[in-house]
């Protein structure tokens, strides 16, 4: 299998980050946010093996991921607007941004129309920022019954985005524990920056694009 240094570095990081937590290795999966990078960048994680990856926009994922896609798994970490829930249930696999009433109904028509649904992430603004999207936690369990009740939504798990410049933990052990008492196993948390602290507040999934490609243009 091919070699990817850079990829090496982040696995062998997730893995340590999982002995320091007291966590069984190999529980974290690695989502490689492939957002705005070019090709030649993405397809010597591809060679080595890797299989899942993040993307923000759903066009930019038709684009780059069309005829290369068979054996992955793409997951939506970005906004989502419901006039893209369609093409977004025909391009992904994953959609961690799910965070309102109107985009809920969106997939469940996208769903009667294709045949095709995602698996779902409900995201939480845990730090109940105005210009950034998802519940805010006092709102997500109720949000969550809707969801996985009358609409009988295939939601798995929570996402969340921790503010810039605040300490992320905080935010980390709020999403667990949203997770915790809706009975959900899915935590995507953690980027480039945080992603080992995330490990030890027990994220399933990190999203991790800069350190793994570099910057972005």
């Amino acid at each position: 299998m091919p070699v990817s240094p850079s990829l090496d570095a982040i696995l062998a990081r997730i893995a340590a980050a999982e002995q320091a937590a007291a966590r069984p290795p190999g529980g974290v999966t690695l989502t490689a946010v492939s957002k705005q990078q070019p090709w030649e960048a993405i397809a010597p994680v591809v060679a080595a093996g890797h299989r899942v990856f993040g993307e923000n926009r759903v066009q930019e994922a038709e684009a780059r991921w069309t005829g290369r896609r068979e054996g992955l798994e793409l997951r939506l970490i970005g906004p989502l607007q419901t006039n893209k829930a369609e093409a977004a249930a025909s391009v992904f696999d994953v959609i961690e941004s799910l965070d309102r009433d109107r985009l809920a109904l969106a997939l469940v028509a996208a769903a009667q129309k294709t045949g095709r649904l995602p698996r779902l992430l409900v995201q939480v603004n845990t730090g109940e920022e105005p210009q950034k999207a998802g519940v805010v936690p006092a709102d997500a369990d109720a949000f969550l019954d809707r969801v996985r009740g009358p609409l009988a939504l295939p939601v798995e798990g929570l996402m969340c985005i921790p503010p810039v410049g605040e300490p992320a933990g905080p935010h980390f052990g709020l999403l667990a524990r949203i997770a915790a008492r809706n009975g959900l196993s899915v935590l995507s948390m953690g980027m480039s920056d945080d992603f080992e602290t995330a490990i030890a507040f027990g994220a399933t999934h990190v999203r991790v694009g800069s350190a793994l490609f570099g910057a972005r243009n």
